[in-house]
């Protein structure tokens, strides 16, 4: 009986571990090839325990249309983390939340280069506003302050 009970805690115990497993924190970052900001937001990423690879490429703006973030929402680089996306300098916060939380959304965007945001230079003026995107492929409400 011992015996079972221990196989079933071992059990229990690596299918708890099968996300972390999988690459929750695997990063794909996609970039302007000479960004110094979006290289900053990736190295932030990685002091705050996430593996990030990131890929130049000169169809960011495309890429993140087909991402279903509309011109206006786009931020400055696009990223995928474990089936979501997120676009721009989103503070780790509220990536950690989306990831724990796990909307139904396709993601959260901040849009443009604030200042003071994670990677860029300047001081913060204001709490971020990250907004949803829909799994329609819309702009939601906001998701995140911080």
């Amino acid at each position: 009986m011992r015996t079972i009970l221990n196989a079933v805690a071992l059990a229990s115990f690596v299918w708890a571990a099968v996300p972390a497993l999988a690459g929750e924190k695997d990063v794909t970052l996609y970039k302007n090839p000479q960004c110094g900001c979006c290289e900053g937001y990736a190295e932030y990423l990685r002091e705050n325990g996430f593996t990030v690879t990131s890929k130049a490429t000169h169809d960011l703006a495309e890429m993140s249309r087909e991402a279903g973030i509309a011109d206006e929402f786009q931020g400055c680089h696009l990223s995928f983390v474990d089936g979501y996306v997120v676009s721009g300098h989103v503070p780790v916060g509220t990536v950690k939340k989306l990831l724990t939380e796990r909307p139904d959304i396709k993601g959260v965007t901040l849009p443009g280069m604030p200042m003071g945001s994670p990677g860029m230079s300047g001081t913060k003026e204001a709490p971020f506003e990250m907004l949803e995107i829909t799994k329609s492929g819309s702009v939601g409400g906001v998701y995140a302050r911080e």
